[in-house]
């Protein structure tokens, strides 16, 4: 493998070229946005979505699919909810078997569709893997180490995939269970929002604690139910990523969890962030595939009954506290 294509030119997409680049492949970044392919093409620098971060020269950014037609792998790193449209419009350009490893995190809405379903449909002619774990997009793409899942069903495709990406700081860990990474992925999400609520509402670091472990069995319960393996999410895709996600304001969904926890609205949670927090739009969708799997998710449920106006933040942690004792499982 020695061209890599990156579809979505955020500061997810952007930290994943400057991955590939590094570890020598040549790297070619679609973004929709002109000033980012300008800017990466011109500077050197992501100024929107990844600022103060030095980009590889190698890197050629285009708003062209067509320019991603020679690629030996793609990496789709478009938000989850809008991963369809740019699939769609990339379908041409991707031949018989072509890798096309799956970077956002989310299900979709309406569709209630994991990204494997999502690429299944658009480009079934393609090779999926998936890639997740925990990673921040500015520490990705400063060279800071960080380890990664990346599961993909062909064994000795996933091993090839590892180590065409793998640089001394970026380290993929190869399995074959794509629902477990994808579930952990999309769940972590909304467990972060609820992370921040936590913090935002001044609760403790011992309900912090609580809501993470009680988190991950949620996440577990739901991607068993789909048809993935628990030993997964106890890697990096699932606790991994849970543990990171939940713990720091970095994360552009914890972000909104502590505005919603210190009481402003989520329109105001929201304002001003060019970034999408995938776990705003996963959280009606993880309420509605557990309901459909008969999966018990009361945080998931409480994040979404948030987001949507149905509950208020204290009418939503009262309902927590309150539900009947139950054995650990």
């Amino acid at each position: 493998m020695k061209r890599a294509g990156v579809i979505g030119g955020g500061a997810w997409g952007t930290a994943l070229a400057q991955v590939c680049a590094r570890a020598g492949l040549e790297t070619v970044l679609w973004a929709r946005e002109r000033d980012v392919v300008d800017g990466v093409n011109g500077a050197h620098e992501n100024a929107i979505f990844l600022p103060g971060v030095a980009l590889d020269p190698t890197i050629r950014a285009t708003s062209d699919f067509a320019d991603l037609a020679r690629s030996d792998l793609i990496l789709a790193v478009a938000p989850a909810q809008h991963l369809r449209s740019a699939l769609q419009g990339m379908a041409a350009q991707i031949t018989p078997g072509l890798p096309v490893v799956l970077c956002a995190k989310g299900i979709e809405q309406g569709t209630l569709k994991l990204m494997t379903e999502v690429l299944a449909e658009t480009a079934p002619q393609a090779a999926p893997a998936v890639l997740s774990g925990p990673s921040f997009a500015g520490e990705v793409a400063r060279g800071l180490p960080t380890a990664v899942t990346l599961a993909c069903p062909d064994e000795a495709l996933g091993w090839s995939l590892a180590e065409a990406i793998a640089t001394p700081t970026f380290r993929p860990y190869v399995a074959q269970d794509m629902i477990g990474a994808e579930a952990g992925g999309a769940v972590k999400n909304v467990l972060a929002i609820a992370c921040g609520v936590v913090e935002g509402r001044g609760l403790g670091r011992s309900a912090h604690a609580a809501l993470i472990t009680r988190g991950f069995a949620e996440m577990t319960r739901l991607a068993v139910a789909l048809g993935a393996q628990a030993e997964t999410l106890a890697g990096l895709c699932g606790l991994g990523d849970l543990v990171l996600t939940c713990s720091s304001p970095q994360s552009r969904n914890m972000s909104v969890g502590l505005a919603l926890g210190a009481g402003q609205s989520l329109e105001q949670a929201l304002a001003g962030k060019l970034s999408v927090a995938e776990g705003v739009a996963s959280a009606p969708a993880v309420r509605e595939l557990a309901a459909r799997q008969g999966v018990d998710m009361p945080i998931c449920e409480a994040v979404a009954a948030i987001l949507a106006g149905e509950a208020g933040v204290d009418e939503a942690i009262g309902g927590l506290l309150s539900r009947p004792l139950r054995d650990e499982r």
